[in-house]
């Protein structure tokens, strides 16, 4: 799986796409890459990579959070360590973007630098059990909202259908005809599915390409650990 030198991964809320974001930038590190992942998600105060920081320091990735996410700011600033990420070019950056068209807006003041260098993904997280995607037409409608609001367009998209802890391999199954669908009706390739590890061992031969994901302990989770 090549990589751009930013991936961004945007979606519905719930979507999964935070999770997504964590797993890919292990997965570009084992690869031997500098990697950096920033969280420009300031809306959502559960799912969010600052739960993850330790871990991903001790494995060499770098974080960049903003200190103002989860306030009720309009426009929070955003770290310096953001724009040199994208405007410098010095290393590979995942970057996890808010749930769908208000998240999203606080990508729009880096959309010149990454279109001007121009390697990038900007990547749809999909999730069909979640209630403003469950069909093609709200999905579309979704996708939409986000690209004018960032004006950066989607290049791929990504199906995490699951039902959190419950999601069995026939329900990751279970959502392919809509991922493809999606995709088709977008315009976009299916660039891969998701399912939580445990399952892959189920699903392996039987979706293509398959992406495994370690699902990350939330703040709550870590406390009682």
């Amino acid at each position: 799986m090549e990589a751009k030198r930013l991936t961004l991964f945007a979606g519905h809320y719930g979507s999964g796409k935070t999770n997504i974001a964590l797993n890919y930038a292990r997965h570009l590190h084992r690869q031997g890459l500098s990697v950096t992942i920033a969280d420009l998600d300031i809306v959502n105060p559960y799912f969010r990579t600052r739960d993850s920081e330790d871990a991903l320091r001790a494995e060499g990735i770098s974080l960049i959070c903003s200190p103002f996410a989860n306030s009720n700011l309009d426009a929070p600033a955003m770290p310096k360590e953001i724009y040199a990420l994208v405007s410098e070019r010095a290393e590979y950056g995942v970057l996890d973007i808010g749930g769908d068209d208000r998240g999203a807006l606080a990508l729009g003041r880096y959309v010149p630098d990454i279109l001007a260098e121009n390697n990038y993904e900007m990547l749809f997280v999909i999730n069909r059990a979640r209630p403003l995607t469950r069909t093609v037409a709200g999905t579309l409608e979704v996708m939409e909202e986000i690209v004018e609001a960032c004006a950066l367009p989607f290049t791929a998209v990504v199906n995490n259908t699951n039902l959190g802890p419950d999601t069995t391999a026939e329900d990751v199954l279970s959502g392919m005809d809509y991922a493809r669908a999606v995709a088709e009706a977008a315009g976009l390739p299916l660039k891969m599915t998701c399912a939580d590890e445990r399952l892959c061992g189920e699903l392996e031969g039987r979706i293509d390409p398959l992406f495994p994901l370690a699902i990350q302990k939330l703040y709550y989770m870590l406390e009682n650990d």
